[in-house]
């Protein structure tokens, strides 16, 4: 029932922003647009915050990775890329013979991204914790809104797997449902929170956008237990429009 009221939400969400989506493709005639419900599915069912919103959140990544590594001849993935948001803009941004892949479980959203972008290299994965790259391959990996749809038992698996093919000294960039959150949960749920529990609605399929997680920070500490926390944003909340998740900030340490 939850996915069919998501697809109805889509509809509804379509036709409340066909002018603003109207008005973006006649000044923006050249872009490529994924269709419809893919940029739905992975954001919002509006062109100018997947394409501007994408390219900005694109800077603002590239000035962080900055501050940790050197954006030289670095490999750089997107764990979990959907229609390309992000990751299209990042070859613009970093340069410097920098290499670019990208890897999500949609195969839909890859291979739209596979023949409509170019200069990256995307892979289709699975749900199974498992990706085709060879241990310490990136500098940088960074997952935007994933682990928010995943079950406890894939937290894990999924973190291992990301440690195994970045590199020491490289970083992992990720954003979680944080305290924030709170106050979509029920009484029972903030209190098991609070207590560090990882919360989970898993009523939809798993990595679906209604399949959702609520991580508190005392959780993903424990599950950061071989990685130097580089930082943890919490930004407060401005307006009930949208709602921050955090950002977490690990670094693989040279020695592992």
């Amino acid at each position: 029932m939850i996915y069919y009221m998501d697809w109805l939400r889509f509809y509804m969400e379509r036709r409340r922003n066909k002018p603003l989506n109207d008005r973006f493709l006649r000044a923006n005639p050249g872009v490529k647009l994924p269709p419809d419900y893919l940029i739905y599915e992975s954001f919002r069912m509006n062109y100018s915050k997947y394409y501007d919103g994408g390219k900005e959140v694109a800077n603002e990544l590239a000035e962080i990775f900055g501050k940790y590594v050197e954006l030289r001849n670095a490999k750089i993935l997107d764990w979990g890329c959907g229609p390309g948001r992000v990751i299209r803009h990042l070859p613009g941004i970093t340069g410097n013979n920098c290499e670019y892949f990208a890897t999500d479980y949609n195969k839909e959203s890859v291979d739209w991204c596979r023949h409509n972008l170019q200069g990256i290299h995307f892979n289709n994965n699975t749900l199974e914790a498992s990706l085709p790259y060879a241990d310490n391959t990136f500098d940088v990996i960074y997952g935007i809104s994933i682990f928010t749809h995943l079950s406890e038992a894939l937290h894990y698996q999924w973190y291992e797997e990301l440690f195994r093919i970045l590199r020491p000294g490289g970083i992992l960039y990720l954003t979680t449902h944080g305290n924030n959150f709170k106050v979509k949960l029920t009484a029972k749920e903030v209190a098991d929170f609070d207590q560090g529990h990882l919360i989970v609605r898993g009523y939809a399929k798993e990595g679906h956008r209604t399949f959702a997680a609520f991580q508190p920070a005392a959780f993903m500490s424990k599950l950061f237990h071989n990685v130097r926390i580089l930082e943890h944003v919490e930004t407060p909340v401005l307006d009930n429009s949208s709602i921050p998740q955090d950002v977490w900030i690990v670094q693989k340490c040279e020695n592992d």
